[in-house]
């Protein structure tokens, strides 16, 4: 009898010595979804272990390097971006008969040259990257196959990158259909499901950029990104004066808009357990050169979040 009290005692000690499993939804953002890579720095911090994502454009990106184990050495790389840094990354086609403004490659190149490429199927954590297909006008769930192909295909914003093709299919950016992928995850055996989404209601105390250091030369670069890039005008200007806003940056405002909406539609169908939410003008999209704190506030929110959260027994 004494034998069978210690084998329980050590099971139920086992048990509840056991990190909480999570499956982690992220959300599409551009630059904005920096703040996933303090969001899941946070969630591992307090004891959680992430066991399945679900990523869509940006969310695929950050959710695949992490899968990979890599999250710090991307982090480490990206804070080292700055604004000229940005424009080198970009690619631009001359010619509008591909579908898009930016050819996407250098920028998987230079992922690739940082990472290398892996199956997906071979990633330690179950991963899916979420596309559209636009010809078939259906959403695409990437389970298999190139990491980074996969990705390629989940980032094509329409008329920005062009489409990428897999297998014959045409796929573009997966927020067209689903802007925060919570719907692949259910399947996965976790704990809790938590999103993270980068669509929440503007707000007015958003970050400050940071200007240490930063010479004419490069508010000149952050100028012409502004100018050719969506979302990258003078945002405060245009608060105050949204006659004088661009076209590109009323595009992507609303494309922002209709992004948001979709997200609240189908986050109220799939629930997560937990939903993490940053404001969608927390940085413009290509603001990558604002790591930092785009990192620390997503580290900031989850934090905030769980603090907050009654999880319940699971």
């Amino acid at each position: 009898m004494a034998d069978t009290d210690t084998r329980v005692n050590v099971v139920a000690a086992t048990e509840n010595s056991r990190k909480p499993t999570v499956a982690l939804a992220l959300g599409a953002g551009g630059a904005k979804g920096l703040a996933h890579i303090g969001a899941i720095e946070e969630l591992e911090a307090q004891g959680f272990q992430i066991v399945a994502i679900a990523g869509c454009s940006m969310g695929a990106l950050i959710g695949g390097v992490h899968a990979m184990g890599k999250l710090d050495v991307y982090r480490d790389w990206v804070c080292s971006l700055d604004k000229f840094d940005v424009l080198k990354l970009v690619d631009w086609s001359f010619s509008f008969a591909g579908g898009g403004f930016i050819k996407g490659e250098k920028i998987i190149g230079t992922m690739l040259d940082l990472f290398g490429d892996t199956s997906i199927e071979d990633l330690p954590i179950a991963f899916t990257a979420v596309a559209t297909d636009i010809e078939r006008e259906r959403e695409v769930w990437l389970t298999r196959g190139s990491l980074f192909d996969a990705i390629r295909a989940s980032i094509a914003i329409p008329t920005l990158f062009r489409p990428h093709n897999i297998d014959g299919r045409l796929l573009v950016d997966g927020a067209l259909l689903n802007p925060v992928p919570v719907t692949p995850l259910i399947r996965d055996a976790a704990d809790y499901v938590i999103a993270v989404s980068i669509d929440g209601p503007p707000e007015n105390n958003v970050p400050v950029e940071i200007s240490a250091g930063e010479t004419p030369s490069k508010r000149g670069i952050g100028r012409l990104l502004g100018r050719l890039l969506p979302g990258g005008g003078d945002t405060k200007a245009a608060d105050t004066k949204t006659h004088e806003r661009s076209a590109l940056d009323l595009l992507n405002s609303s494309m922002d808009l209709m992004q948001a909406n979709l997200s609240r539609l189908r986050l109220a169908a799939y629930q997560p357990d937990l939903l993490v939410q940053l404001a969608r003008n927390v940085s413009s999209a290509y603001e990558f050169y604002r790591a930092r704190e785009l990192i620390e506030l997503g580290r900031e929110r989850m934090r905030a979040a769980l603090e907050s959260w009654n999880p319940g027994p699971r």
